[in-house]
């Protein structure tokens, strides 16, 4: 039996993913956890995340979750979810600028004050659903359309322009990476777990993925 560890540092929608994920693959062994011993053991990992990007990492840093998720991140399937997504990229500019893990070379930015779209303001944070289009053939994708609709609630977001890793884009008021994917990482700014029949697409195609592309 397959198992996917949920890594618990306090910031996350961790039930809410753990049922998404029994929900799809009743035949996983779903471990919500801080574990380091019990993460390592996982067949896969899911490194989720809600609130303040220097909050996440310093608590990430004081548990040792840092390390962590540069060794298992290497060697098997890997998702990370919103705030989780922004923690693997090099650097945030939310609160003053806070270094991230660094796994993608990417810039996580604010969408201002004054975000406009056809001379309208657009509200910050961006919460609802956004089309996401595929910018990758990954097998993340399957058997979801191109365009499909996902469920965000950010005010940052790593950077489309000249992002290599990014495999699905957004737009709201600025292109956006809606995923970004490398090797047997991938990663989510919107949350699948509230995403309805899409999101629930991509995490059984998580549970299935063999980490290669």
């Amino acid at each position: 039996m397959k198992t996917v560890a949920i890594i618990d540092y306090g910031m996350g929608n961790l039930h809410s993913a753990r049922k998404a994920v029994e929900h799809v693959a009743p035949d996983c062994t779903v471990l919500v956890t801080d574990d380091a011993a019990k993460i390592r053991e996982a067949d896969r990992v899911i490194l989720p995340g809600v609130g303040a990007i220097r909050d996440c990492m310093a608590e990430m840093h004081r548990l040792g979750v840092v390390e962590l998720v540069k060794e298992v991140s290497q060697d098997r399937p890997f998702l990370g979810i919103c705030v989780g997504m922004q923690a693997l990229m090099a650097r945030s500019e939310e609160n003053g600028g806070v270094e991230g893990i660094g796994l993608f070379p990417s810039e996580v930015r604010y969408f201002g004050d004054n975000l406009t779209e056809n001379g309208e303001r657009l509200k910050v944070p961006h919460m609802g659903w956004n089309q996401v289009c595929h910018t990758q053939d990954h097998p993340l994708w399957h058997n979801i359309p191109d365009g499909d609709r996902f469920y965000f609630v950010h005010s940052y977001y790593a950077e489309a322009k000249g992002n290599a890793d990014m495999a699905g884009r957004t737009h709201y008021g600025v292109d956006l990476a809606a995923a970004v994917a490398r090797d047997n990482i991938f990663a989510v700014q919107f949350h699948p777990e509230k995403s309805a029949r899409a999101g629930l697409q991509l995490l059984e195609n998580f549970t299935n993925w063999t980490g290669k592309c």
